[in-house]
């Protein structure tokens, strides 16, 4: 019988920095991932973003989550002997002079902190960028190689014994007889005092987290060649364009909710090819395309905390597309609530959603 403290369920971004957070802390963990390609980790551009959206609004507890989740990376750079974060002006692109003239009026009242260094009422002259109406320059963003960084945790979770390339099966998993052991036993084999799910939009279908509002929407990026754009900045208008190296870029992303079709689509090309075009006026090659799902919540924020009716098992994720930012801080404040100390924040906490959770006599039972 193997035993653990935590066994983590989903090795994305929630899962994986929970993990290793915990790790990190001493804790016993297993993990267990069946590796999807079409999980939103394994597709993001990994874009760190402070200011975003058509209401140029600042990011969810910018101020605390970036500065944070810069660190963290660096961090497991130093610890993996790897470069994964960039970090990278972002311009953002006015599309039309009512645009300009919005947030130039709201830059007098400066509600942006230092995430916005200026704001340009004319043409940059950026290689290749299309911007006659200028646009506003951000600071403290950056892109993180999500994929590169997953993997490399999964490479030392392998060879350590933590990780499990397996397909995690709830219908499995039993609560162990009352008394000071585990709290449940997965597969007969596995003995686990506290469990967490991080499956991502892939909780849908979880027999005890179906409940949750998740609403999983499809995502999809293109890889592109553009000799004619330069690689000094993310750009941003209604997609982002974030530096490959070699004169490659990632242009995304799409929205669409279900249902979805499987994999990459024509329709989703287009529209990033005709999102592309409004930035810039180089001539491009598509060289890939790729398609994931997002776990989105109603409200747009991360559900983490209890089951409602079952002791010992916990939820962790809906990040949606603001996984890379949220994750590092998301992951250390679940720790601290699985030992009891620090309280869930309010606007994360799956207790909000309390009144969803079905009646007793229709819920999973061990």
């Amino acid at each position: 019988m193997t035993d653990c403290d935590f066994l983590v369920v989903g090795h994305g971004l929630a899962g994986a920095t929970l993990a290793d957070e915990l790790l990190r802390r001493g804790h016993r963990v297993l993990v267990y991932d069946a590796g999807r390609p079409d999980s939103a980790s394994r597709v993001a551009a990994g874009l760190v973003n402070p200011v975003a959206g058509r209401r140029f609004a600042l990011a969810w507890r910018a101020d605390e989550l970036i500065p944070y989740a810069t660190d963290y990376y660096r961090a497991l750079e130093a610890r993996l002997g790897q470069a994964f974060y960039t970090a990278a002006p972002i311009f953002k692109v006015f599309g039309s002079e009512e645009e300009q003239a919005a947030l130039v009026a709201r830059s007098a009242k400066q509600p942006w902190g230092d995430f916005v260094a200026e704001i340009l009422t004319h043409d940059p002259g950026l290689p290749g960028v299309l911007a006659p109406h200028g646009g506003a320059w951000l600071r403290h963003g950056g892109y993180l190689a999500v994929a590169e960084l997953l993997a490399a945790l999964a490479a030392a979770g392998e060879a350590a014994g933590w990780l499990r390339r397996e397909t995690f099966d709830w219908a499995r998993l039993v609560s162990a007889p009352a008394g000071a052991g585990p709290a449940f036993v997965y597969n007969g084999a596995v003995a686990a005092r506290h469990v967490v799910c991080c499956e991502g939009a892939e909780a849908v279908n979880n027999p005890y987290f179906n409940w949750l509002p998740l609403t999983p929407n499809q995502g999809e990026v293109l890889d592109v060649e553009c000799a004619g754009l330069g690689p000094q900045q993310v750009l941003n208008r209604g997609a982002y364009v974030v530096p490959l190296g070699a004169g490659r870029f990632r242009v995304g992303a799409t929205y669409r909710w279900p249902p979805f079709a499987e994999g990459p689509t024509a329709d989703g090309r287009a529209e990033l090819e005709t999102r592309l075009g409004a930035l810039t006026d180089a001539p491009f090659a598509v060289v890939g395309q790729r398609a994931g799902v997002r776990p989105a919540v109603r409200d747009r924020k991360p559900l983490l905390g209890p089951h409602p009716a079952v002791p010992g098992l916990s939820f962790c994720g809906g990040y949606g597309s603001k996984g890379v930012v949220l994750a590092p801080r998301l992951a250390a404040l679940m720790a601290d609530w699985l030992a009891g100390q620090a309280d869930l924040w309010p606007e994360v906490s799956l207790a909000r959603y309390g009144a969803l959770w079905p009646a007793p006599a229709l819920a999973p039972e061990f």
